[in-house]
């Protein structure tokens, strides 16, 4: 699955005629109307649609396939994750990089300790803050601050961190 990035996820129907409600996994929501087909990762396997059209609804997408023209075509769909190839991705900045490119590294402190992995990655709005599962199930909380986090490498999947006092007693 690394060939593919997670957009979204169905997590409703809208209308009769097969609009799916999606919930973004992206950081701009108007990101599905730059696209022109996606992947349902279904229990059956990924199935493809060319996207119709896509409106906004709040905080969601709403967007309608080709091909689908009731309810009943898409609704078994539902909580499928969208994706989308990597080729299709937004170019990154320097520096950027995708969570599911940095999910299962390695943490290591600047001292050189191995502080765990990385399984979570959550999203606070004011920064994003790494979950590090470690040794006898200990787990940290790192904040994703220039201060806290000192290299990320995805090539090698190793993150060097600083830990800051009041964070975790090594």
């Amino acid at each position: 699955m690394d060939d593919y990035l997670r957009v979204g996820t169905y997590v409703n129907t809208h209308g009769v005629k097969g609009d799916v409600k999606v919930y973004p996994h992206t950081d701009d929501v108007r990101r599905f109307s730059d696209l022109d087909e996606v992947m349902l990762d279904t229990k059956d396997g990924l199935i493809t649609y060319k996207i119709q059209s896509v409106r906004y609804q709040k905080n969601m997408a709403l967007i309608r396939f080709e091909g689908i023209n009731d309810i009943n075509d898409i609704e078994k769909y539902k909580g499928s994750d969208i994706l989308i190839k990597r080729s299709q991705a937004v170019p990154l900045d320097e520096g950027e990089y995708f969570i599911c490119d940095i999910i299962g590294a390695d943490v290591y402190t600047d001292t050189g300790d191995k502080l765990g992995v990385i399984k979570e990655v959550l999203q606070t709005g004011a920064n994003d803050v790494y979950v590090v599962k470690g040794d006898r199930k200990r787990e940290f909380l790192i904040p994703v601050i220039p201060s806290c986090v000192l290299d990320v490498d995805t090539r090698s999947k190793q993150v060097k961190v600083h830990m800051m006092p009041g964070l975790t007693e090594l």
